[in-house]
Parts: structure tokens; sequence; C-alpha cells
């Protein structure tokens, strides 16, 4: 991960803003420009040209839709070629290899060798290769454009502006997806404040923590459970195991969201939240409601809403859901894995809404979340396994399939990682938030002075994990 490497923090970063705050105000876009080209090149050197592709397309169709103001074909024309176009980067990158080993499965022979296919002939760039976060640059850059449809928001006519917004390299890469509405505004004019700059150094310090002193700690016991045989996993090593993930992508992810808010606001820039303590959560549709936000909130403005939301009865209404949520599993990944996670959430949450969302309200809290979590950790064994049959051992590894209850791996495991799952467990919630709002209103000096030792210490903390530690998986850096 590009964000929490040495060179990024001590040598990139701090160059990018002194750049960025030295410079008049007419050049500032144009320092994020080329910092956020800089900084995509630096971890996927070859396909920055795919990124700069979506940002042409979707500025020129703004061009031409503003052209025809007051003419719906043409303009709904510039729309669907925005679309189709962005749609079809994502579909030969990221979904190519995928549709063709299912064409030769269907087969029965190899009708392709995806390995030996490049994109126009051209040797750098073979399909099999995911661009790096290519989900959601190209989400990002077509709000633009169905804004513009939508007369949401104005045209952008100048170039710099509108690649300075697509590349805006705090979110480049995993998000939080900032919409072209989100930081309209902020584009053409923004104001950077101590008060705001402070605040964004907490935030990224609190993301950089979460990311490389919890996340990668816990996840190393995921990456020692997963690299060996599930047919020989005991239950309790499965469950230690997925349990570890769960914590891992909980706060690799929120903590790369928290380090680009956090960025933003130093940028002068208030980018949404994009978590709001998921695993709290009382039902399947209150998770989604608090995990990725800015990417449910994407697909409700521009897929389920347009759909007819739920203003057209209930049976269009399970339709549209069960049409968000089977996109939703495939824009997560090519692999029949993520269909199948896509479409588990779609129907629970559809019965949730038909009469479970009911029942559940009768239900104490504890159990409803109980009821919550169980689903979301089978959920993110589909998701984080490689195949369906590695899933399905999985499963029953964690449910006595294999006959083993516990082994001497499991027991070293809970004993080696016992202090970690309390951290992680606590830090998923809102009980450290609810006990420093309790403290400053009763000595907020303590607070404030106690806020500036504990950033300082933890970042020295995670200075030293990222000197010492080779381990740093991201991962949703290829979503």
């Amino acid at each position: 991960m590009v964000f929490s490497t040495p060179v990024f923090l001590y040598l990139f970063l701090p160059t990018v803003l002194i750049l960025y705050y030295i410079s008049p105000t007419k050049f500032k876009n144009v320092i994020i420009l080329l910092s956020g080209l800089a900084f995509y090149s630096w971890g996927e050197p070859v396909y920055v040209v795919v990124m700069v592709l979506s940002t042409m397309i979707d500025y020129c169709a703004g061009l031409v839709m503003n052209k025809f103001e007051g003419k719906k074909v043409p303009r709904l024309i510039c729309l669907i070629v925005s679309i189709c176009m962005n749609i079809g980067l994502l579909g030969i990158f990221k979904y190519g290899p995928f549709i063709l080993e299912n064409i030769n499965a269907i087969a029965g022979s190899e009708i392709f060798n995806v390995h030996d296919i490049y994109l126009f002939d051209l040797d750098f760039l073979p399909i099999d290769l995911l661009p790096i976060g290519i989900s959601f640059f190209t989400f990002q850059s077509m709000s633009y454009t169905i804004d513009l449809y939508l007369g949401n928001v104005k045209v952008q006519k100048n170039p710099i502006t509108f690649a300075a917004f697509v590349t805006l390299f705090p979110q480049i890469v995993a998000g939080p997806i900032v919409r072209y509405n989100d930081v309209a505004a902020e584009l053409e004019d923004r104001s950077i404040t101590l008060d705001l700059v402070y605040d964004g150094i907490i935030k990224f310090i609190i993301g950089l923590s979460k990311k490389v002193l919890i996340a990668n700690s816990i996840g190393s016991l995921w990456t020692a459970v997963s690299a060996g045989d599930f047919g020989g996993l005991s239950v309790l090593d499965a469950w230690l195991g997925i349990l570890a993930y769960t914590f891992q992508i909980y706060f690799d992810f929120s903590g790369y969201s928290d380090m680009a808010v956090g960025l933003g606001e130093i940028m002068g820039f208030h980018f949404p939240k994009n978590f709001d303590y998921p695993y709290m959560s009382k039902s399947i549709s209150e998770f989604w409601r608090r995990w990725h936000i800015t990417l449910g909130a994407w697909f409700r403005s521009y897929i389920y809403i347009p759909l007819g939301g739920n203003r057209k009865g209930l049976a269009r209404t399970v339709f549209n859901l069960a049409v968000v949520w089977t996109i939703t599993g495939i824009w997560h990944g090519a692999s029949w894995n993520f269909v199948l996670w896509g479409a588990l959430y779609g129907v629970l949450i559809i019965l949730e809404r038909l009469f479970l969302g009911k029942i559940l309200q009768k239900l104490p809290a504890v159990i409803d979340c109980v009821y919550t979590m169980l689903l979301v950790i089978l959920g993110w064994v589909l998701f984080s396994t490689p195949d369906l049959p590695s899933a399905g051992a999985y499963i029953a590894a964690m449910f006595g399939g294999t006959g083993i209850l516990c082994d001497d791996a499991a027991l070293y495991h809970l004993i080696n990682y016992a202090v970690i799952f309390i951290v992680c467990i606590i830090g998923c919630t809102d009980i450290p938030k609810r006990a420093i709002e309790y403290l400053r209103g009763k000595a907020a000096y303590i607070i404030n002075y106690g806020t500036a030792a504990a950033m300082l210490a933890m970042m020295l903390l995670c200075t030293s994990y990222l000197v010492d530690n080779s381990y740093n998986p991201f991962l949703y850096f290829n979503f």
C-alpha cells in the first residue's frame, strides 16, 4: 500500500504538501493533477494511461453535452457514450479474463489464452493485470457526466480542474468514492484553515495507525490460517482465522478512508465519511448503511433510484434490490465468489424488507448484533477465498466438517493474538469515541494535550513498524 510506506510518508507527501501550500491559488489544481499522476504511477506505472483515458472521455462528453444544452437526444447520446466507455474499460481490464475463462470452461477447451491477450496488440497493456483502483476512479469520473445530464452540476470547462478531480491522490485508488458534486465548489475555491489542517492530521494518523498497527497485526493470523489446507483446519482455528480477516478488512479499508479524508482536509477538501462503526449494526440493511457508505450512495443515486427505488410497488422494489446487489457483488471482483457474495446480501436485505426486519426489531439488541455479525462473517469467507470450493471447505471447517475441534495451532494462535483481538473488538465500536467525549467534558485540557502526545506516539510506532516489517498488504487495493 503506497500510503503506508516510509517513502510516501516522509518524502512524497511532505514534498507535495509544501509545493501545494506555497503555490498560488491558480496553480494548486495543477499540483493536485501532477501529484495524482505521480502517485498512481508509483503504484501502477503502466495503467496510468487507463485513468487518463477515463478522464478524457468524461471531460469531452461533458463539453459536448454542454454544447447541446436543452437538447435531450444529443445529451443522452453523450451520457450513453460516457457510461459505455467507462464500463467498457472495466469490462476489458477487470472482467475480461473472468469472461474468457468461463467461455473456455463452457467450451471445454482453451479457446482463449488469457495470459497471451493484450489490449489493441500493445504488449504493455495485458488484460489479465488489473489497474489499481479502476472501479473507484471510473465510478468517480462517471458521476460527473451523470450529474451533468441530470442538471445537478455545471459543466467543467477547465481540463486541469476536471483532471484534478479524478486524480485527487488521497482517495484515487480506494475511495471513498468522491462524486463531482461533492467537491465541485471546492475545486474552484477552497480555504485551508489551521483547525481544518489539525483535524486532518489527526484523522490521517488515526487511519494510518488502524492500517499499520491493527490491520497488519491481526492480518498476519489470517495469512497463516488461509495458507494451510482448509480440509485440515480445526473449528477453533477456522473461526480465529475468519475473525482475523473480519477485523483486518475493516481496519484496513476504514484506515485508508480515514487517511484519505484527513489528507483531503489538509488540502482544503471535505470528503464524505465512508464508515460508521458497521460492526455495531443490528441488521444487514443497517450494516450496509454503515459500511463503504460512498459506494452504497453511488448505487442508490445512479442505479436503485433511476430503476424506481421503492416507489413502484413491492415486486419492483425486490427486483431493483436484486439488480443492485448483483451489480454490487460484480463490482467488487471478477469471480463467482463475489457474485454469490453480492447475491447473499441481496437476498438478506430483501428478506429484511419483506418481513425479517420487523422480527429483528422485536428481538433484544444483542441477538440482532449476533445475527448480523454471523452473516457478515460468513460473507467474508466468500469474499476472502479464491473460489467456491475453497469457500465451501472453509465454512465446513468452521462448523466441524473436519472433525477437529481444537489443535495445537489453534491454541498457539489464540494465545499469541488474544491481545490484538481485544484491541480489535474495542476499536471497531464507538467506545473509544464516547470515552474521549466524556473525558473532554470533564477535563478538556487533558484531552487536548493528550491528543497531541498520542498522535506523536502513534506516528512513531507506525514508522517503526513500517521500517521493521515487510508484511503490509492492502485488501481493497485492486477493487
